[in-house]
């Protein structure tokens, strides 16, 4: 049974990161947190006058919102890093982690390190982001008194569902490439299905840590409008979205639930309203490990620091 309503508690003393913080379910995310006294929103974004302009509007309702604009371009493994060393120098406490920044049907392309732009921006890059600030979200599991109090929240989709039912897995050889001849949902939900397993893993290995994914619903932002879809799919959507899509404010009580709400268990796949879904293609455990260790091998070579062990 899903949640059916939830009210943020105060978020005093708490320390937030949101990528993508700048935009769309984002910036909603930030907002809403903003208005419930946490100790520090660290606010992750690509442009970061946009961040910047946001931070200025949130202010104007909440003066005293502490809340400080990071420079991260998921393209590029090395401004992951460079952000992951900004926000560590700036705490040594980290309650809530969003990986909601991503890229949705994007045209064949690769990121700056030469992986398929899909499962780079939205997988690989926000692992080795994780990975990078794990070893502060485990110390301040341990701090924090109360159980849950720490938490991933990873923004996947439904696409990944979609995306099991015509494949039976990842396409681990070609990931660093543009893959033209896969179609951009295809490409989109095989990084979602990543999303959604990767949660999955670090619920498993850290289980001081709640560690979800979720599906927002289809939401009105930008990320569709900039689809790679033929034009009357464009249409279609700038006509007729209002029939099937809800406006950023419902799409972002899923994750925002994830984050502060009762009830949350980790390593789940929540879709609205706090409803858990399965499906096939993430119940069992082989191609999770397969990509977990896909996933180490290919941050080793890219700055990445190892996954922390347990302290017992």
């Amino acid at each position: 049974m899903g949640a059916k309503t939830h009210t943020i508690p105060d978020q005093l003393g708490k320390v937030i990161v949101v990528t993508g913080g700048n935009a769309g379910l984002g910036a909603e995310t930030v907002r809403r947190l903003a208005a419930h006294n946490p100790k520090q929103i660290f606010l992750c974004a690509r442009t970061l006058s946009k961040a910047e302009a946001l931070i200025i509007s949130i202010k104007q309702d909440h003066p005293d919102a502490a809340l400080t604009p990071i420079s991260l371009d998921l393209k590029s493994l090395e401004s992951v890093r460079s952000a992951a060393a900004q926000i560590l120098q700036s705490t040594d406490r980290i309650h809530q982690l969003y990986l909601n920044a991503g890229t949705s049907i994007a045209p064949p392309g690769t990121t700056q390190e030469g992986y398929e732009v899909h499962f780079g921006v939205n997988h690989l890059a926000h692992a080795l982001l994780t990975q990078l600030l794990l070893p502060t979200l485990l110390a301040t599991s341990r701090a924090e008194e109360i159980p849950g109090s720490v938490r991933i929240i990873a923004v996947s989709s439904t696409a990944a569902r979609d995306f099991t039912s015509q494949k039976p897995g990842i396409d681990f050889p070609n990931i660093k490439h543009p893959q033209q001849s896969t179609s951009a949902w295809s490409r989109y939900g095989q990084s979602k299905l990543a999303n959604i397993l990767f949660a999955k893993k670090l619920a498993l290995l850290y289980p001081s840590i709640v560690a979800v994914s979720i599906h927002p619903g289809v939401v009105r932002t930008e990320v569709g409008d900039k689809a790679d879809v033929p034009w009357i799919v464009h249409w279609i959507w700038g006509n007729f979205w209002w029939l099937f899509a809800v406006e950023v404010e419902v799409g972002a009580k899923t994750q925002l639930w994830a984050g502060t709400g009762e009830s949350v268990a980790s390593g789940k796949f929540y879709v609205p309203f706090g409803k858990e879904l399965k499906f096939w293609g993430t119940e069992g455990t082989e191609l999770m490990d397969e990509l977990w260790r896909w996933t180490e091998e290919e941050l080793k070579e890219n700055g990445g620091v190892g996954w922390p062990k347990l302290q017992m």
